[in-house]
């Protein structure tokens, strides 16, 4: 048996169709605890051949933990962003993780603690989170994320925004943050209510995971190559600064490149999209105008398919559920900006509730696996409870992600 176990958002390993064992998938408190001479990022500005331009190398440097997002390495890719942009030498930005895993999400961990004992880091890790995110989505550079490995919940939120998602045939994408009382945040409510159909509601709703092709399939990465290449990619990727068309058009020049290895890539994995059979229950029963109508139709349908979704969503909180459907469908109309602002209010109001805390202690801590949902049904959960959620902060307190400087 493991001891007490690092509260990232690791969790999301554990939300699929059929439960894994618990002592695989969550990482040990010593290893995020303990103290590393390591940069937990590592920055590199890899030079062309003739050494006069280059990109600049992200790479995300803590295995243990599965790359789990902490608020210094937050701090570090905006730092380093904000200073390499401006540099004309430097045409492009790759962020990338480890073997395992790009990110599995951030530490938790440190945000439950804090908002247990009211520190002011539970605001301000999500804020600074979301300046990153919004960062990496505004960027005027190139900015590629290879996402090989499991990419989840904050990992999500540096890479999805960019328009390069490199993804592999070891990804696997998630959003499985109802089942620990939380909501698909950084920037979930852009990104997946404009996946095709409803899609993005079934994974927001779900948590259910994209592997390999499925990750493109879904819309979730641009390009799927192989991880064999990868070596290959970066090295024409390195000699392409010196072309002269970069300065012009590097997004041309990159998308090129990436283009190529992608169609090369092609006989990697070349099965059909894995949700195919279901896309068009999922759009019938995902598209109800609230969760009980969700269920409604998947009940109605009565397919063994629709009944196991059904005893998902019964798994997962009720608020969260409720609120994560709202944001979705106000999501669709909403900029960015205004996406990023309305996650954080929720996360706030998250933080100011129970049911984070008890996912977390359920899920991730106790691994008894039966949270205590406050409160415990859709019914219970009102009108008034959701508009306390999306309702305005102080000035103070907003988000003003549109007053960040773009790059």
């Amino acid at each position: 048996m493991m001891s007490r176990t690092v509260c990232s958002r690791v969790f999301g390993l554990l939300l699929n169709s059929r439960p894994l064992p618990l002592a695989k998938t969550l990482v040990p408190m010593s290893s995020l605890s303990s103290s590393s001479n390591e940069p937990e990022v590592l920055f590199e500005t890899v030079k062309s051949p003739s050494g006069e331009s280059g990109y600049r190398l992200m790479t995300l440097n803590k295995p243990k933990t599965l790359n789990a997002l902490s608020g210094n390495m937050i701090d570090l890719l905006t730092t380093d962003m904000k200073s390499v942009v401006p540099d004309n030498s430097i045409n492009f930005m790759l962020v990338r993780g480890g073997e395992k895993a790009f990110c599995a999400g951030g530490d938790i961990r440190r945000v439950t603690e804090a908002g247990k004992t009211g520190s002011p880091l539970a605001q301000t890790f999500f804020f600074r989170e979301y300046q990153l995110n919004y960062l990496t989505g505004t960027v005027h550079k190139p900015y590629i994320a290879l996402i090989s490995g499991i990419t989840m919940g904050g990992g999500v939120g540096i890479s999805v925004h960019s328009p390069y998602r490199v993804a592999t045939e070891t990804t696997t994408f998630a959003m499985p943050e109802t089942a620990i009382g939380f909501f698909p945040d950084v920037g979930g409510g852009y990104f997946l209510p404009r996946l095709k159909g409803e899609l993005g509601m079934y994974l927001a709703l779900t948590g259910h995971r994209l592997k390999g092709r499925d990750v493109l399939h879904g819309g979730i990465a641009t390009h799927l190559i192989g991880k064999e290449k990868i070596p290959s990619l970066l090295s024409e990727l390195t000699k392409s600064c010196d072309d002269p068309i970069m300065k012009k058009d590097p997004h041309y020049v990159v998308k090129s490149i990436l283009d190529k290895y992608h169609k090369e890539s092609l006989n990697i994995d070349d099965r059909s999209f894995s949700l195919t059979p279901h896309l068009e229950l999922i759009d019938k029963c995902f598209s109800g105008g609230s969760v009980e109508d969700i269920q409604m139709s998947l009940l109605n349908d009565g397919s063994d398919w629709s009944i196991n979704q059904l005893q998902l969503l019964s798994k997962m909180s009720p608020t969260s559920l409720k609120v994560t459907h709202r944001q979705l469908r106000e999501g669709r109309e909403k900029s960015f900006e205004d996406c990023l602002m309305t996650d954080y209010r929720l996360c706030q109001r998250f933080m100011e509730d129970k049911d984070f805390y008890e996912g977390v202690r359920a899920v991730l801590v106790d691994r008894d696996n039966n949270p205590k949902w406050d409160p415990p049904t859709l019914a219970d959960v009102t009108k008034e409870t959701l508009d306390r959620y999306f309702s305005p902060l102080s000035d103070q307190e907003e988000l003003h992600v549109k007053h960040i400087s773009k790059l």
